[in-house]
């Protein structure tokens, strides 16, 4: 039988995954919320979806579909920004549906303690967007890793570079206090990857943190990593930049490079399959990404000391909105 969901945060910049992944899945999308309206992709999904700007209307909507029609809502798709996906995970276990949140689920390990107790409450689940654990080329790396000696640790170098413009610091994402800060909002989908195939993380270090980049050196029971995190375009390689490009993304293990440039389109569909079917990843699975994000966040930085990531050394560069002092 399809399924009923809803959406808030629909105008976001990964919306359109999970209105393709409801679609592609054969369900069908009653209600979508929004304080932005410019949600026009909407009609390329699910043209007769009811849409709203306020809180209030939404739920209120949810409530009468419940009473007055008998339609009950089986799911509800969380897409807004990092802080307030704890609050609309409770709006959707408050209404009877599991509820589908983007990463991070949220900003502080203790929060994930309390939806465990609304869990058990409510009877309903909390699935999280942990999409790296179905791409190929990590599966493959996991099954590696596991058939290794098992007192074989890996040596890993993480890097990772998105470019951002000044829109950034304006945005939720450039306030540690909503979106994390670097570390959580761009690199927690990469803690999670190495906890999944790593094991537990026995250290963890900060070696730089500022309003453009983190980098630091984690150990995990079977690997030794050295990652490095940046917003900045400045920081991109030479060739990057001449391509065009405003991403680089790289992951060397034992010196050679991990090849997964590609194969991300279709593995938000494949994570609501999983959990149609039952087998979606839990609050407890994302458990140890954020705490790793947590600690970062209100760790004090060492400097280029020890193990750490070549990058770490380059140049700090100042904010976009600092003020020059004449």
């Amino acid at each position: 039988m399809d399924k009923n969901f809803a959406l808030i945060g629909a105008s976001g910049y990964i919306a359109p995954r999970h209105l393709q992944a409801i679609k592609k899945t054969n369900n069908n999308l009653v209600a979508a919320l929004d304080r932005f309206d410019s949600v026009g992709i909407m009609d390329s999904y699910f043209p007769d979806a009811d849409f709203f700007v306020e809180t209030e209307r939404f739920d209120r909507h949810i409530e009468k579909l419940k009473y007055d029609k008998g339609i009950n809502l089986d799911y509800v798709s969380i897409c807004t920004p990092n802080y307030l996906h704890d609050a609309h995970i409770r709006m959707a276990l408050r209404r009877g549906a599991d509820a589908i949140c983007e990463k991070p689920l949220v900003i502080n390990p203790w929060n994930l303690d309390a939806l465990q107790k609304m869990e058990k409450e409510s009877g309903q689940r909390v699935w999280s967007i942990l999409q790296l654990r179905l791409h190929k080329s990590i599966i493959d790396l996991k099954k590696e890793v596991d058939a290794a000696p098992k007192n074989k640790i890996f040596d890993i170098d993480l890097t990772y570079l998105t470019s951002r413009g000044n829109w950034y610091y304006t945005s939720w994402k450039g306030d540690d206090s909503k979106s994390g800060g670097i570390a959580t909002n761009i690199g927690v989908h990469f803690y999670d990857m190495l906890s999944w195939i790593f094991g537990d993380v026995k250290e963890n270090i900060v070696h730089v943190q500022t309003h453009d980049r983190a980098s630091g050196y984690l150990e995990f029971e079977r690997a030794r990593v050295r990652w490095f995190l940046s917003i900045n375009y400045e920081l991109l390689p030479q060739e990057i930049k001449a391509k065009g490009q405003r991403t680089y993304r790289s992951i060397t293990i034992e010196g050679e490079e991990l090849e997964f440039s590609g194969g991300f389109t279709d593995l938000h569909t494949r994570v609501y399959e999983g959990i149609l079917d039952g087998n979606g990843y839990g609050l407890e699975d994302t458990r140890q990404a954020i705490e790793i994000v947590h600690e970062i966040r209100h760790s004090m930085p060492i400097g280029a000391k020890g193990d750490y990531h070549p990058f770490a050394k380059k140049s700090l560069a100042k904010h976009p909105f600092e003020k020059e002092i004449l």
